[in-house]
């Protein structure tokens, strides 16, 4: 039998040098080419049949790959046009936020979507950008830094009560920030979370088991900060008066044990959509009933409570060294996927840069070092996904912030604002984010104000250049 009545099969090159191989044995076995023919249709009909063992169990091997190669490119395959989707405050977003929503769209696993008004561009997703998929999960629909979060802290104290020196003392001595950063041993806090069986259950989680054990209760660098401000409540809510009182507000994630689940995924992601379009390419997803997205689906869960372990941790200090009790306490995560009802299907809802905002449920949606957050109640609007911006998002990006602000217009800014500045980094200056009160105001339907923060001794990780 020679090369060409294999080609008329339709075999590509190294199937036809298996199924040569595999031909000859058969003809040295005494059966005629027409069998033998017969025999190699049945193999590429059903290649599955044949794995087990025998003549034909390397060709079925193969042929059995080329069709889960084709079947992975037809399933990576975007959809022509991307599926509609609602925007807030589109006349604050950029281009680029919207092109890479466009795509996310149009991803054979997406099913909604939606933009809020802090939206900026990302890796894969859009900072800012809610999506729905369909058992999918997707690594950078999260982001690389999973669980980053918020938590509020109001003390039974009045603002004037903590005085900026002493202010800067508790936070220069309770708290840490930067990449790879921790604590003195032995200063070193211990956590529940670090106790759970989880850790054991993977071996990526095995072997990131000390780093996090290592950097809880810190914090990380860029746009992360822990900050003493002024509450304001203006009607009596979350079990407290109407009235100012003393705050803590802190933004931190999962360090860089999330960072390095984040990167260990979404390779894996990557590498399961080889046919994916290249713009769409850190978008790459992981099926939930594939043991690769229970696995992802457990260690992002697993850094969304570590993250919020490192929040209560740092309040915990600072409360104690005020020898105070909390009276109330805040925080969501913003960086996540939930399981979550849409219409009548259940979905996983991304939030990459996005709050959480269903009816009733409270969130922090934070301003910059010198500007106000809040403490918003969800609307559970169903077009947003029941979600809320997660802070004001930027309209420069570090390098811009750093070539074209200039650092006595940012210091001006804090002093007339009364903020104390420990570390940070003129890439982090106010005027790099859209104004707060602008996102949300264009925000109204989704979240209702109960409360305004307003920063007055903040510490973050040093930038490249300090404010």
């Amino acid at each position: 039998m020679n090369g060409k009545h294999l080609v008329k099969l339709g075999l590509e090159k190294k199937a036809i040098a298996l199924a040569q191989t595999a031909a000859a044995t058969r003809e040295k076995a005494g059966l005629e080419r027409d069998e033998i023919l017969s025999e190699l249709r049945a193999v590429q009909a059903n290649p599955e049949a044949y794995l087990a063992g025998g003549v034909y169990a390397a060709l079925a091997a193969e042929l059995a790959a080329q069709q889960a190669k084709r079947d992975a490119q037809k399933g990576a395959e975007l959809r022509p046009t991307p599926l509609p989707y609602p925007v807030w405050g589109e006349d604050l977003i950029e281009a680029g936020a919207r092109t890479q929503m466009d795509v996310a769209m149009r991803l054979p696993v997406s099913r909604a979507g939606a933009l809020m008004p802090d939206a900026h561009v990302g890796y894969g997703l859009p900072i800012g950008g809610v999506l729905a998929t369909e058992n999918a999960v997707i690594p950078y629909g999260v982001g690389v830094d999973i669980g980053c979060s918020m938590m509020l802290s109001v003390l039974p104290l009045a603002p004037q009560g903590l005085h900026a020196e002493d202010g800067k003392a508790l936070l220069l001595k309770h708290t840490r920030f930067g990449a790879g950063v921790a604590f003195e041993k032995r200063d070193r806090p211990d956590h529940e979370v670090l106790h759970e069986g989880t850790w054991r259950d993977q071996a990526l989680l095995r072997h990131l088991f000390d780093k996090a054990a290592t950097q809880i209760g810190t914090s990380g660098s860029g746009n992360h900060f822990v900050e003493f401000g002024t509450f304001t409540l203006p009607e009596g809510d979350l079990g407290l008066e109407a009235g100012e009182y003393l705050a803590v507000l802190s933004h931190s994630g999962s360090r860089g044990f999330g960072a390095q689940v984040a990167g260990h995924f979404t390779g894996l992601a990557e590498r399961l959509h080889p046919g994916l379009a290249p713009k769409a390419k850190k978008l790459a997803w992981l099926p939930l009933d594939h043991e690769e997205g229970q696995a992802y689906w457990q260690a992002m869960n697993l850094a969304g409570r570590y993250a919020l372990a490192n929040h209560e941790l740092i309040h915990a200090r600072l409360a104690r060294a005020l020898n105070v009790q909390p009276l109330a306490q805040v925080r969501n995560s913003h960086n996540l996927a939930w399981k979550q009802t849409v219409g009548e299907q259940e979905l996983i809802v991304h939030r990459k840069g996005a709050t959480p905002a269903e009816a009733g449920q409270l969130g922090l949606i934070p301003g910059s070092m010198a500007d106000p957050g809040f403490v918003v109640r969800g609307r559970g609007n169903p077009q947003a996904l029941g979600s809320a911006s997660h802070g004001a998002g930027r309209v420069l990006g570090r390098k811009a912030a750093e070539r074209t602000l200039a650092k006595k217009d940012v210091q001006a800014y804090l002093q007339e604002r009364g903020v104390t500045l420990l570390g940070g980094g003129i890439d982090e200056a106010p005027q790099a984010y859209k104004r707060i009160e602008e996102v949300i105001g264009r925000q109204r339907d989704l979240v209702d104000v109960v409360g305004t923060f307003q920063p007055r001794i903040v510490r973050m990780d040093t930038g490249s250049e300090d404010v």
